[in-house]
Formats: C-alpha cells, structure tokens, sequence
C-alpha cells in the first residue's frame, strides 16, 4: 500500500482489501446502513466473507434501522456488532436535561450526541487499528476535503467512497442488488435516529432532514467531525462532573 498522501486514486474496493489484508480483525466497517454503508459492506464482503461490521445502537434508532440489521445478517452471513451507549451515561444525561433535550438547543444536541454516539463509537475503536466509513465529499459543505486514507487518534480511518458521486452509489446498488434502507422510499436522504431525522421537503437537499429545527448549517453529530464549541463541562452529566 502507498503512503496516505498517495492514496487519492486508490480505487475503493483496493483500499477495502489492503485494510482487510493488512489490519484483519482489527479492522471493520461502520455503518448506520445508508446506502454508502451498504456498499461497502457489500464490496468487503465480497473481499472478504467474515468482515466485521458495527454499528452505534443509540437507544433511538427507527425500526427500519433494526430491520437492515436482520437484513445484513440474513443476506451476507455477518452479524452486525451493535454497539451501545453506557446506560449510566443515558440515565444521567435524560435525569438533568429529559429525554427529548435535543430539542432544547444546539448544545443540549451535541450533548446527546456525546453520549449515544460519540462515547461508544471511541470505546469501541479500542478494539481497532482501522476502521471504514461512508463518508463522500458532495454529501455536505463539511464533508468535501474528506480524505480517502487518514490517521485519527492513531488508527487508520479509510473513507472509500470519499470521490464517488450519488449517482455512481446508486448504480453500484442497482448492478449488485444491494439492501436499501427502507427509509430512501419514503423521502428520507440522510438517516439516523427517528426523533432526529426526516424526509426532505420540496427543494430540500442532502442532510437537511438531520436536526431540521436546528438555523445553523452545521449538520455532524461528532463522530467524524468536532462540532463548533464542542460539549461544555458544565453540560456533562453529574457522573462525569
């Protein structure tokens, strides 16, 4: 394999082989099973049947989400690994702000963000030297300078699908009869936790169903980008304080 800096005109399914070829079970691939998630869950399993494969069990996932777990057990053989947030962490945070303090403020959403999704994702990359994401640079303002190969925090993260347009997703998911989340035929384009997600509007684009009530154009939720600011101290619940 080349050095990172070289790696740009790595074609996804050559960089998905070295990572499965080079790190083994010290590598897998997240994904909430949108359909970049699924096309490259499809394109390691090819590589490789025994691929593992995450995913962030937040509490407040959409029962299409569980569903596309059964569905990538039955279809590829892979039992998805379903990684949850630390119920101590959830009891705290929901005791001090509701259940909902999503909805409160941009803060109050980062926070719980921290602790469903965040939290859990750094524990489990614990367990892991590399890991692989969907990321793709037309997806949003905040996702164009995504590289295809990166060191974060001293593991190897790789985003195959990093140069791939929309269209080429798609037609990769049409060639190889790929599972589509059922969520994409009911309007949804980005998808994520129920209470937090929804179809676009008319002239809506990209992730603008993701926290709609939010005026700022900052659509992450963390786990791949810091969010502005970050999560205060005083925000944190009482167990961390």
């Amino acid at each position: 394999m080349r050095e990172f800096s070289e790696s740009e005109g790595t074609p996804a399914a050559d960089l998905l082989a070295w990572a499965i070829q080079t790190y083994g079970d010290r590598f897998a691939i997240a994904t909430g099973f949108q359909k970049e998630g699924m096309v490259i869950v499809d394109m390691a399993w090819r590589l490789s049947p025994g691929v593992r494969v995450f995913t962030l069990e937040t509490g407040r996932l959409p029962e299409e989400t569980h569903h596309m777990m059964e569905t990538v057990g039955d279809r590829y053989g892979i039992d998805v690994e379903r990684v949850r947030p630390d119920p101590d962490d959830v009891a705290h945070m929901t005791a001090r702000h509701g259940v909902d303090l999503f909805r409160d403020s941009v803060e109050m959403r980062r926070l719980c963000c921290e602790i469903r999704k965040v939290r859990p994702l750094e524990r489990k990359l614990r367990e892991l030297d590399a890991w692989a994401a969907g990321l793709r640079r037309d997806q949003s303002p905040e996702r164009a300078l995504v590289p295809k190969v990166e060191r974060v925090d001293g593991r190897v993260k790789i985003n195959p699908l990093a140069d791939w347009t929309a269209a080429q997703v798609d037609e990769y998911i049409r060639r190889n009869s790929v599972p589509v989340h059922p969520l994409y035929a009911r309007g949804f384009a980005s998808i994520g936790c129920e209470p937090c997600t929804r179809a676009l509007l008319e002239g809506e684009t990209g992730r603008a169903g993701r926290w709609w009530w939010e005026r700022e154009a900052h659509k992450e939720c963390g786990i791949h980008f810091a969010p502005d600011g970050g999560v205060r101290r005083d925000m944190l619940t009482s167990r961390d304080a």
